[in-house]
């Protein structure tokens, strides 16, 4: 029963490590968000906090669409739905719905930073103001 239960359990974990399908919605790290700013050259790098927030320190080149103004959808309809869209707020929860938001307008690449921008500057990493 021992050896059923450790399988059981590697094969979950192993299944979680996988690489996820075209249109799932990816948490990653801040490190992993570095990388992408510094290899992708169509990446589209959204803030969904208030403007407020925002001016007071953003990820460099990120733009800022609120995920809780009426006009959200309609702001991000600009954005390529084809081309990889990482989002982020303070901590994970607007991101998170922001997300969910995206993948249900048919973004096929939509990455969440875990933990927020919080997260981020907790790994010391730059913001601009």
């Amino acid at each position: 029963m021992k050896n059923i239960l450790l399988f059981i359990a590697i094969t979950s974990l192993v299944a979680s490590c996988q690489n996820k399908k075209e249109g799932e919605i990816i948490m990653i790290t801040p490190e992993q968000v570095v990388n992408a700013v510094n290899s992708e050259k169509d990446l589209q790098l959204v803030d969904v906090r208030t403007s407020d927030e925002y001016s007071v320190s953003h990820l460099k080149n990120a733009q800022n669409i609120c995920v809780t103004n009426d006009d959200f959808k309609e702001k991000v309809a600009t954005l390529d739905k084809d081309e990889p869209v990482y989002v982020y707020c303070k901590k994970g929860g607007r991101s998170a719905q922001a997300a969910l938001i995206l993948k249900e307008m048919g973004f096929t690449k939509v990455y969440d930073l875990q933990g927020g921008i919080d997260n981020w500057e907790t790994k010391g990493l730059e913001t601009v103001n």
